[in-house]
């Protein structure tokens, strides 16, 4: 295995209420019959994965025009991503060194639209795009149909992609890269496991939007949650990773967490 690094892309920010991130967060009771309603700021990030003889990005973040009618108003109503025009895949992946032409691979963790929202800068080029099958599947379903789920839209990725469909539990991207599926959230959830010089990387995604999720085993609100048994046994895939690894968790939208590695690993 060669040397492989890890730099992570500050995509801009959203703003929701902390229930649909942790279930109950901000429930009633008797005595609370109407609970104060906390609104966080989350992360958006992706992340580019330089091996020996590729580099990957991982998830493409938000279409730039997502708070100017892109995204259907009662979604960003929910969750705004303010800064969305500020931050186009292209300038973003400059800030860090790189250029759409230097990606060669693209790893979607899943197509919800704050993560599959650049993938038409790749249509047509023959770059493959790795999504789970059951991914793949659930998105088409969702967005062609009055069935499914509300966040996906055909417009992210219903164009001239070269899909590479992930079947199973797990498949090796190259040597020290690794992606593991983790249904909970969507059913086609990838997470990975990354070694690098400085350390190895899990990436856990939106298994875990924020680190309640994974410290105190509390789930998504039941908005972000496609199945919390699958949930649950994929937190625990994760963690169990993490024991026999013992490496960095990174979170799908924990801006503390994003902050705390400070760019990324080996970089």
């Amino acid at each position: 295995m060669g040397d492989i690094s890890v730099h992570l892309l500050d995509r801009g920010r959203i703003y929701a209420d902390m229930g649909y991130v942790l279930d109950g967060y901000s429930m009633g009771s008797v005595s609370t019959p109407n609970p104060d309603h906390e609104m966080a700021e989350f992360v958006v990030w992706n992340a580019v994965i330089d091996g020996p003889d590729r580099t990957v990005l991982w998830d493409t973040g938000s279409n730039p025009d997502a708070g100017n009618g892109y995204w259907p108003e009662p979604l960003y109503e929910a969750f705004a991503h303010v800064d969305a025009a500020e931050h186009t895949l292209e300038t973003d992946l400059e800030a860090a060194g790189y250029s759409l032409s230097d990606i060669d691979a693209v790893v979607m963790s899943h197509l919800h639209l704050d993560h599959a929202g650049g993938l038409a800068e790749f249509a047509g080029t023959g770059v493959p795009i790795y999504v789970h099958e059951e991914e793949l599947k659930f998105a088409y379903y969702s967005a062609k149909t009055t069935e499914g789920s509300i966040a996906y839209l055909a417009s992210d990725f219903d164009h001239d992609l070269d899909w590479h469909v992930v079947h199973g539990d797990e498949h090796t991207v190259f040597d020290g890269f690794r992606v593991h599926h983790l249904p909970g959230h969507t059913p086609g959830v990838l997470g990975a496991h990354i070694e690098t010089p400085a350390g190895d990387v899990l990436i856990a995604g939106d298994e875990c939007y924020v680190e309640g999720n994974y410290a105190d085993e509390v789930p998504l609100g039941p908005g972000l949650l496609w199945s919390d048994r699958d949930w649950f046994e994929s937190l625990q895939k994760i963690k169990e990773l993490e024991r026999r690894t013992g490496a960095d968790v990174l979170f799908g939208h924990d801006l503390d967490r994003f902050e705390s590695f400070d760019g990324g690993w080996n970089v």
